[in-house]
């Protein structure tokens, strides 16, 4: 009598691959190799991705640890691409910035269709200040006019601008590119390369970017704008040659005493 032997996982490999080679397959073909699935991770350059939108939000790596309860160290290793993100861990970070997941896969130039729910949104303070002036919703992203990197995006926020207060002093800041602010509520003060200007509902401006800026709240009407950061590229189609030429578009009612 023949004992019927067990089937193991390593009886079936050794089955798949003397099928394969029967077939005139070469055995270290058969099933995905390791470095092929290596190389479709880092086409899709997560790391790329997610450092992106951290440094848009001026977010540091132990800032970005706290909202995802993941150590700098490891989002540095996520960021150069020394290590691959769980999905639980990209879904924590794509919760941060309020993106879906598909933002980590989709191709450079997706479909201009795109709904963002207000109960998905994710309400953050101002990066980088131990008393936040304003706490913000991203609206998602709008590809830009140069396509092919992850940077070249619209990016749409709503805004609630703070009171002030002694603990709470307006921080200026500057990036890339150039900013269009629209006054949804109450006032504000916007102060631009040292020059102040006061905005209330309806006022519109458009600003280079990479000049120092900051924004105050006025009174004690809630304050809200609708804020489009474009990238450096937009920008440079309207014929500007950096911040000398000063070309800043105000829209704005007559201004309000200081």
């Amino acid at each position: 009598m023949i004992k019927a032997q067990p089937i193991t996982a390593g009886t079936a490999r050794g089955s798949a691959a003397k099928a394969a080679a029967a077939d005139g397959v070469a055995v270290e073909n058969a099933g995905v190799r390791p470095e092929a699935a290596e190389a479709v991770v880092e086409a899709k350059r997560l790391g790329e991705r997610i450092k992106f939108l951290r440094q848009r939000k001026q977010m540091g790596l132990v800032e970005l640890g706290q909202y995802t309860g993941l150590s700098a160290s490891f989002l540095s290793q996520l960021e150069t691409g020394r290590v691959v993100p769980t999905l639980r861990n990209l879904a924590r970070i794509a919760m941060v910035f309020s993106r879906d997941m598909s933002y980590f896969f989709e191709p450079d130039e997706p479909e201009l269709f795109r709904i963002v729910r207000a109960s998905e949104r994710q309400r953050l303070p101002q990066t980088g200040a131990d008393e936040p002036g304003y706490f913000f919703e991203s609206l998602g992203q709008v590809p830009g006019f140069e396509a092919g990197s992850p940077g070249q995006k619209f990016v749409p926020y709503i805004a609630e601008f703070l009171p002030g207060g002694e603990n709470r002093v307006p921080r200026s800041h500057q990036h890339a590119g150039a900013e269009f602010l629209y006054m949804l509520s109450g006032q504000m003060k916007l102060t631009h390369d040292g020059k102040e200007d006061f905005f209330e509902a309806g006022d519109a401006v458009y600003f280079h970017a990479d000049a120092t800026h900051s924004y105050e709240r006025v009174g004690e009407e809630t304050c809200t704008a609708l804020i489009l950061t474009m990238p450096e590229q937009a920008r440079n189609h309207s014929g500007s040659r950096g911040p000398a030429a000063a070309a800043n578009v105000r829209t704005r009612r007559p201004e309000m005493p200081k």
